[in-house]
Parts: C-alpha cells; sequence; structure tokens
C-alpha cells in the first residue's frame, strides 16, 4: 500500500501506534497496559482496535506464536509526515507559514525551542545557497 493509500489513523490507533514505536513489537496485553496508565481501556477494546489496524494496514501482526505480537507498518517520522502534509493542506491550504505562525503565536514557546527553530531555519537557508 501506497502513503497516499495509507489510511490516516484514529486518535486512539495513534495512541496505539505511539506505544509500538516506541516499544517496538508488542503483544495486545502490553499495549493495554501502557494505554491504561493514562486511562482505562479495556484489554478486548485494545484487541479489536490492534485487530483492526492490521486489517487496515496499520500495523502487522505476527501471528507465530500463541500470542500475537503486533508491530506498527510504518515508522513513526513517514506518518508524521504524512498526517502532517494532511493537516497543513487542508487546515492552512498548503501554508507553512501560516501554521508555524498559528503555532507559535497561541503557545509558550521556550528559549530553547526557539534556538532550535532559528537554527532549523538556518540549515534551510544554507542549503538552499
Amino acid at each position: 500500500m501506497s502513503q497516499n493509500q495509507t489510511p490516516r489513523p484514529t486518535e486512539s490507533e495513534l495512541e496505539i501506534l505511539q506505544i509500538l514505536w516506541e516499544y517496538g513489537p508488542s503483544s495486545v496485553r502490553f499495549v493495554n497496559d501502557k494505554l491504561n496508565e493514562e486511562r482505562e481501556v479495556g484489554y478486548t477494546t485494545t484487541l479489536k482496535l490492534m485487530q483492526i489496524m492490521a486489517d487496515k494496514g496499520l500495523a502487522r501482526r505476527n501471528t507465530e506464536n500463541r500470542t500475537h505480537i503486533y508491530e506498527a507498518a510504518a515508522g513513526e517520522s513517514d506518518t508524521q509526515q504524512r498526517l502532517l502534509n494532511r493537516f497543513l493542506d487542508r487546515a492552512f491550504k498548503g501554508s507553512a507559514m501560516k501554521m508555524v505562525m498559528q503555532a507559535l503565536g497561541n503557545h509558550k514557546t521556550s528559549p530553547e525551542e526557539l534556538d532550535e527553530i532559528k537554527a532549523l531555519i538556518r540549515r534551510i537557508e544554507s542549503e538552499k545557497d
């Protein structure tokens, strides 16, 4: 399935993907335990979501052992880029500047974050030269 055909994960699916990206291939029990650290989620709900994710192509399921192990089908940065591109296109009509101005104007940005942003801008400018 190509990047453009990969379905956009729901918020619940994205929570599961975050766990799979952080911890690697995991059992449903492990993922459910991690989800329950933030809020109560039933095991069968987690199981069903992960089965749906496998059917949609968001996750891969290894059924070689009794305990099925799931892993993210796409990398974290690839998924973030795809979601960001869709968001940028839909919410800001493709204008990265509008998005950045909105983000910086509505949130308290630490001096360290501002330094990182400035360094990124300098790097992008130097690559264009």
